[in-house]
């Protein structure tokens, strides 16, 4: 009888047993280092961050509904409109960055935590915060002074310290998911998604009333075509930035703590927010091109954000072609197709763009990818899922070009 061959990883003794391959044992120390796949379970009676989250983002949930909700009363149908613009707006980056975290993905709940500490915990910490601050500076400066300055000093501080907090309480609630400074920079994204979509809707709410509400519609319309045109460079920016240097200040099992880094990190969020503010006032007689400096201030902003994710991107591509490595062995995809799925766009579509063979080639990808996934969430083990996933892709990979 013919022995039975090997799963992907493993090598036969001479006694005749199956023994893990050096690639398996690195894909599993990968898996436990990545935290790919670990569950997350938001409700932990025991973890006080749960506590400190709920009694932070409660309040915030509260006030924002009653001051959207008051509004609407009066204002209805353009508050409708921009929350809808909004919503689809929010709807239009998740689904980008779902496109860029296509490796050891982050738990969809986790995202969704994130979201909600951004659009009201984060917010009620930091809107608490802001007003003393702006008083103190105007006793101290003067009124004037804290008019033209206040804000361009207080709400970068509060604001990036209260959405740093949010990804701090992350990681004590899924320590294990959070495990690189890319973690850092999606799950700060999502923050800053929630803080920018949430403001958003009440600079709406207050666009409405201007003017004593004499065009409501049009006024409110202003504000949301502004803030979308500008807000990828905003808040959502600044807390990815912050969260990476937090990460890299910290240190994670997928991140060696480089204190300087880190704090460089988090001072550029803190400085481009500043500047951000304080337009006007830097600006002072040429403040009417606020608009224009705005939009240079943003394209210097995601210039930053598109360094700071290519490298940190690569420990993430890393993981892959680790966690793969086994089926590459083994014969179940090949080096190429792990190269396309550990590599960047262009490796992608490289990959893909082969005459007559190009919609196999796109599902051979996505199978492939699934079955990284299943041995991400199986911890590297042999599972049903992970065999039913291999099959899938063997089946795919059958077609005829």
């Amino acid at each position: 009888m013919t022995a039975a061959r090997p799963v992907p990883g493993t090598e036969v003794s001479p006694a005749g047993s199956p023994t893990p391959t050096d690639v398996a044992v690195d894909r599993l120390r990968v898996v436990r280092e990545s935290g790919w796949g670990t569950p997350v379970r938001f409700f932990q009676p025991r973890n006080a961050a749960v506590w400190v989250y709920i009694a932070l983002v409660g309040p915030g949930l509260f006030l924002i509904l009653h001051y959207v909700s008051s509004a609407t009363v009066v204002f209805g149908t353009p508050i409708t409109v921009a929350v809808v613009l909004f919503g689809l707006y929010g709807g239009l980056f998740w689904w980008f960055t779902q496109r860029i975290d296509r490796y050891a993905h982050l738990p969809r709940k986790l995202l969704v935590i994130a979201f909600l500490w951004g659009g009201f915990g984060a917010i009620f910490m930091a809107s608490s915060a802001n007003t003393p601050v702006l008083s103190i500076l105007g006793k101290v400066f003067g009124l004037s002074w804290a008019s033209d300055w206040g804000a361009g000093i207080a709400a970068p501080i509060d604001e990036e310290l209260a959405k740093g907090l949010g990804l701090l309480l992350l990681i004590a609630l899924a320590s294990r998911a959070v495990s690189t400074a890319f973690d850092g920079f999606i799950l700060g994204a999502f923050i800053g998604l929630g803080f920018q979509i949430v403001e958003d809707v009440t600079y709406a709410v207050a666009g409405a009333g201007a003017g004593f509400g004499a065009d409501p519609s049009m006024s409110t319309l202003k504000v949301v075509g502004v803030r979308m045109a500008l807000g990828f460079g905003a808040n959502i920016a600044y807390s990815a930035i912050f969260c990476t240097g937090l990460i890299c200040f910290l240190g994670r099992p997928g991140q060696p703590r480089r204190v300087g880094v880190g704090l460089g990190l988090m001072l550029t969020a803190m400085l481009l927010h500043s500047v951000w503010d304080n337009t006007a006032g830097i600006l002072g007689p040429a403040a009417p091109f606020a608009l224009v400096a705005w939009v240079v201030m943003t394209a210097i902003t995601l210039t930053i954000v598109v360094q700071i994710f290519r490298r940190t991107v690569g420990v993430e591509r890393a993981y892959m072609r680790a966690v793969l490595a086994p089926e590459v062995e083994a014969g179940t995809i090949t080096a190429e197709e792990a190269e396309a799925l550990a590599g960047d766009r262009k490796a992608r579509k490289a990959y893909r763009q082969v005459a007559q063979d190009r919609d196999r080639r796109r599902l051979v990808l996505l199978a492939a990818h699934d079955l990284a996934d299943e041995l991400g969430s199986a911890n590297g083990a042999e599972t049903h899922r992970v065999s039913f996933a291999r099959g899938e892709l063997a089946r795919i990979r059958s077609r005829q070009g």
